[in-house]
């Protein structure tokens, strides 16, 4: 109590020392607000080999996202590879991107995916948080929790399919 009340007259005293000797304020202007510092996303990674994705079941990413999973790449992130999982005639269906470091990152990474000012809003899992949205390409369903960040893109367009991969890939990952 003491020492709120310390604080209290230091404040007093510094709000009195703006005045000028003959009475006027100080016409200085006000301080900036402080500049927000703001994280950036790193680039999208990029699939640079073939193998199992270590944190999803292939049969069950086929289930999920209703379509049969012909070949699975990989992306040289560390801890966690971003999965890329493919259709049998070549094409790319589902994407599943990891980002496990600064939570403005993570945060930013989940942004970029499903802008706050577009996309609707989640917090599934528990304590994730992020958003969804479908796109004329299929969906997105993007949360971070922390320092952790999971990103599900899909050619379907409905996006829960996209949030049960999701799922499975946090589970698969134990973060």
């Amino acid at each position: 109590m003491r020492r709120l009340l310390v604080l209290g007259a230091v404040a007093a005293a510094l709000a009195g020392c703006s005045a000028t000797e003959t009475g006027e304020q100080d016409q200085s202007p006000a301080p900036s607000a402080p500049v927000r510092t703001s994280a950036t996303a790193p680039p999208e990674p990029e699939p640079v080999a073939d193998g199992p994705c270590p944190y999803l079941d292939t049969d069950e990413v086929s289930q999920s996202n209703g379509q049969q999973v012909a070949q699975v790449r990989l992306s040289a992130d560390e801890p966690h590879p971003s999965c890329f999982f493919y259709r049998p005639d070549g094409e790319m269906q589902l994407t599943v991107r990891v980002y496990v470091g600064d939570p403005k990152v993570a945060m930013a990474i989940v942004d970029e995916a499903a802008p706050v000012d577009t996309s609707n809003p989640t917090s599934q899992p528990a304590g994730w948080e992020g958003g969804y949205e479908s796109t004329d390409e299929g969906a997105v369903y993007a949360v971070a929790k922390d320092g952790s960040a999971v990103i599900v893109t899909t050619n379907q367009q409905q996006s829960v399919k996209a949030r049960s991969v999701a799922t499975q890939a946090i589970s698969g990952l134990g973060i």
